[in-house]
């Protein structure tokens, strides 16, 4: 394993108590999983190698209390570097930083920090100040934390922002899609009302047609019973008027038979017969009856006079 992967070296023996002296041994990577497996090396130097960058597993390492970073080649560090939250003294002297990560506010337990001779941006840089003495050291972790902690809510804010205008959002593609859902129903509701009032108005329309046909048809009979001449006064009926004639002729023949039947008791040797007998007894009977009738006329007649 070569040494400049940090692999060769036998850290219990550069454990010295809590301490563990890395410094100087021309690192480029930070052998995570070996100081994971010396959780007493609380004091970490790692100072004046050659590291570019922090592995991600090395915030794991939480049993850190001081950690010295100084002197390498350090562009930035894990996005995660707050889970170190037992940390108390961080030196990151002379390195490539620009800005610190966001997290760095978590380190609550920081009491000293120094971020000199780093390309750090303006603000962060006049945050931070000088670190020449303890005290200022001391000043830098609490500023650069309260730093930290204000870009932090500020971040929160416009992450609660952010989820507030997505769900404003989503409310409001909510809204829309139920009044897009409403407006289609009540399109639908419309266009089947219209529709059923279409068909209505067919079925009055064809029952109309229907009556009216019928009508027109009934019409058309009645004229076709009616004479030819409204102009002509109405004949009585055939069927009577043949009717009279029957009778007439009926009677006429009675009187015909009684006649001659009469003449023949009267005139001929019949009279003796006693058919003819009661014809003429009848035939007197009657002609008596006439014959008081008159009487009695006359005699009424005078009495009316008077």
């Amino acid at each position: 394993m070569s040494r400049g992967g940090g692999k060769g070296l036998n850290l219990k023996d550069k454990l010295d108590g809590n301490e563990l002296d890395l410094s100087l041994c021309d690192l480029n990577e930070v052998p995570v999983r070996e100081l994971a497996a010396l959780p007493k090396a609380t004091v970490l130097d790692l100072s004046c190698n050659n590291l570019i960058s922090l592995p991600s597993d090395f915030c794991s390492l939480m049993h850190l209390v001081k950690l010295d970073l100084s002197k390498n080649r350090l562009q930035q560090l894990p996005l995660d570097f707050g889970r170190l939250v037992n940390l108390q003294h961080l030196d990151l002297l002379n390195n490539r930083l620009v800005t610190l990560p966001v997290s760095f506010a978590q380190l609550k337990n920081l009491k000293w920090l120094d971020l000199k001779d780093n390309p750090l941006n303006p603000t962060l840089a006049r945050v931070a100040g000088d670190c020449l003495d303890e005290k200022q050291c001391k000043q830098a972790a609490v500023k650069v934390l309260q730093h930290m902690k204000a870009i932090q809510s500020e971040q929160d804010r416009q992450r609660q922002r952010k989820l507030q205008a997505e769900r404003e959002m989503e409310k409001k593609r909510e809204a829309e899609q139920r009044a897009k859902e409403a407006q289609e129903r009540e399109l639908r509701k419309r266009e089947k009302a219209e529709e059923k009032e279409r068909r209505r108005r067919e079925y009055d329309a064809q029952k109309a047609a229907k009556q009216e046909m019928e009508r027109k048809t009934k019409k058309e009979t009645v004229q076709t019973r009616k004479p030819a001449s409204s102009s002509r006064p109405p004949q009585p009926p055939r069927h009577k008027h043949s009717w009279s004639r029957s009778v007439l002729r009926v009677l006429l023949f009675l009187l015909l038979c009684v006649l001659c039947t009469l003449a023949a008791c009267k005139l001929t040797e019949l009279q003796h017969q006693p058919l003819c007998i009661s014809v003429n007894t009848l035939y007197e009977d009657v002609v008596a009856a006439l014959q008081n009738h008159k009487t009695l006329q006359n005699m009424l007649q005078p009495n009316s006079q008077q």
